[in-house]
């Protein structure tokens, strides 16, 4: 599925023909087959019956119905097989488009949407489309055709019996047509409810290391487990109704066999039926439910298949950050003079759910050198860094990068001249090499990545790790937190970015590594762009500018020495303690 062909709403049966058309028509064609030599395969019997009664050869007539149950089975079997591979091909695009838009999505709706949502999509909602492929495009309507065929050769053998037939399965209908309305309102609470167990379940594992150090594990699994329970119960609901329709048509088929066996004796005996026709239109009659049984269960699965793909169709018309796929914009950095910021704010407001974050913000960073924010908690300083990576977009104001309004910039531009450590310093659960290449294009030389690990001190860390370089970090080897800041700052320096946004990247390094960091920033301030979130005296000192947050305004900006005279928030925040002596940290 190209990202030029993809559209919001999921097509299953273009999708499933996209390039196999001419396996489609097999498909078709086998179906059409076993259908018909299921259909044909009663009147068979009914000569075969009438060849007893003659006294006639009945080699000929054995061989047509062997023949005619052995094709109905193959050509069946053939649908069946070709239509399964169809599908699996299918999901597996499926599941690849959803990765690729989930990944594509704007941070604010991939939260909104949650983790355990979104793998929700490629589990239980791949499985539930799984069965409308199977369902939908051929056995239903073959199901329905060999119904209607039925019904209609039945006719032609005796109308009176078909309408005796027709009364006695109308009830039975009438039952399994209420079913299906409830199962629909059922099985979207269950899907519904199944997404956000898994929400909450994904939620929980991600804050494990805190529920366990709060003894917290039997609330936490228990009110997952009410959750579960709640699940539990809107699917029993559905088995409940789903569990009448096999029966409830069987039912209808006794009472019309009872029915049919009696009238047709009559009418046997009155002359109106001869003894074929009437063995004709009994095997109809037992034929008759599977199909119909098919079509009850089908059209229940369908509803469940029908939601899930409602699910995909809420995914995909979600709009998506096409990095690395836009033409809009230059990729280059912009003549510009050594006087013109790295990034400027003008004016530039910005709200989480109608809650200010930013108010009226003008702020610069120059195109050289380091730059500090500093503010109390909630000031708005990690907001900044995520407007200025357009992970959102402002409510009002302007934001240059490198002189360049940011609209003008294609994304993923933007985002080459930009090098972002994040609080966490996440890192994602691959080889320490591919974390440490996870930005770069191009191949990158054995040397410079050791020598990028060795500029943040972490190259005989990596070194003793089980596999060196190519070790995982997926769980059962991990770093530890000032580990992996220094893993993602070495990520930042192997990065060809003009802007680096650092926020807070030595809040769990001691003061040898926190020195090794003053170096490498130092040494990256020098031709180029650096603005780190800082909590630490020290890289306050240091800095060429300082930014000053309160409240989501900008306060003063200058030098350290300026600030400390002249802006009585800083100094306070100074004095205070609340920027801290790193001689005090520990790791």
């Amino acid at each position: 599925m190209d990202a030029q062909e993809q559209e919001p709403r999921l097509r299953i049966l273009r999708e499933l023909a996209r390039g196999k058309r001419g396996q489609v028509v097999l498909i078709g064609f086998l179906a059409a087959v076993s259908a018909v030599a299921t259909l044909v395969l009663p009147l068979f019997v009914g000569r075969l019956i009438a060849a007893i009664q003659r006294a006639d050869e009945l080699t000929g007539w054995a061989v047509v119905l062997v023949a005619a149950g052995f094709g109905s089975a193959t050509a069946g079997a053939g649908a069946t097989y070709l239509l399964s591979k169809l599908g699996l091909r299918l999901i597996y695009r499926l599941r690849a488009r959803t990765m690729r838009h989930s990944f594509g999505l704007r941070l604010a709706d991939a939260r909104e949407e949650g983790s355990g949502n979104l793998a929700t999509r490629l589990t239980a909602d791949a499985v539930r489309l799984k069965t409308v492929i199977d369902i939908g495009p051929i056995q239903l309507p073959m199901a329905v055709f060999t119904v209607l065929g039925t019904l209609v050769i039945m006719g032609l053998l005796d109308w009176v019996l078909l309408l005796v037939t027709v009364g006695a399965f109308a009830i039975a209908v009438a039952i399994i047509s209420v079913v299906v309305v409830g199962l629909r309102r059922k099985y979207v609470a269950v899907q519904e409810e199944v997404g956000a167990l898994t929400r909450h379940f994904v939620a929980a594992l991600d804050s494990l290391t805190i529920i366990k150090a709060c003894r917290a594990e039997s609330r936490v699994a228990d009110g997952l487990a009410e959750r579960a329970e709640r699940a539990a119960k809107l699917d029993i609901a559905a088995a409940r109704m789903e569990s009448l329709m096999v029966p409830v048509i069987n039912l209808g088929q006794q009472i019309a066999l009872v029915s049919v066996v009696v009238g047709g004796g009559a009418r046997m005996v009155g002359g109106q039926l001869t003894l074929a026709d009437f063995v004709s239109f009994l095997v109809y009659l037992l034929q008759l439910t599977a199909p119909l049984i098919m079509t009850a269960s089908g059209v229940g699965n369908l509803q469940v298949g029908l939601m899930a793909r409602k699910r995909f169709d809420d995914l995909f018309a979600k709009p998506v950050e096409y990095t690395g796929e836009e033409t809009r914009g230059e990729t280059e950095l912009p003549d510009c003079s050594a006087d013109t910021p790295a990034v400027r704010f003008e004016a530039v407001n910005f709200s989480y759910d109608e809650r200010p974050v930013l108010r009226e913000v003008d702020l610069w960073v120059p195109a050289r050198g380091l730059t500090a924010m500093v503010g109390l908690s909630g000031s708005g300083k990690t907001t900044a860094l995520g407007l200025i990576e357009r992970f959102m977009k402002p409510d009002s104001g302007t934001i240059r990068v490198f002189g360049r309004e940011q609209d003008a910039w294609s994304l993923d531009a933007l985002r080459r001249q930009v090098a972002y450590v994040d609080q966490e310093a996440t890192l994602v659960h691959d080889t320490v090499r591919n974390n440490l290449v996870l930005g770069k294009d191009g191949s990158v030389d054995e040397e410079e990545l050791w020598s990028a690990l060795e500029r943040v001190g972490l190259d005989g860390e990596v070194s003793a790790l089980p596999y060196g370089i190519d070790t995982r970090l997926d769980g059962v080897t991990e770093l530890s937190g000032g580990q992996r800041q220094r893993l993602a700052l070495a990520r930042a320096v192997l990065a060809d970015a003009r802007l680096v946004l650092l926020d807070e990247p030595s809040s769990q390094l001691d003061s040898v590594n926190e020195q090794k960091l003053r170096e490498v920033v130092d040494s990256l301030a020098a031709d180029r762009a650096v603005l780190v979130v800082a909590h630490r005296i020290s890289t306050v000192q240091h800095a060429d500018h300082v930014i000053v947050l309160d409240s989501g305004r900008i306060v003063e900006q200058g030098s350290h020495d300026h600030l400390l005279r002249d802006c009585t928030e800083y100094a306070e925040l100074v004095s205070g303690q609340m920027l801290t002596d790193p001689d005090r940290a520990t790791v």
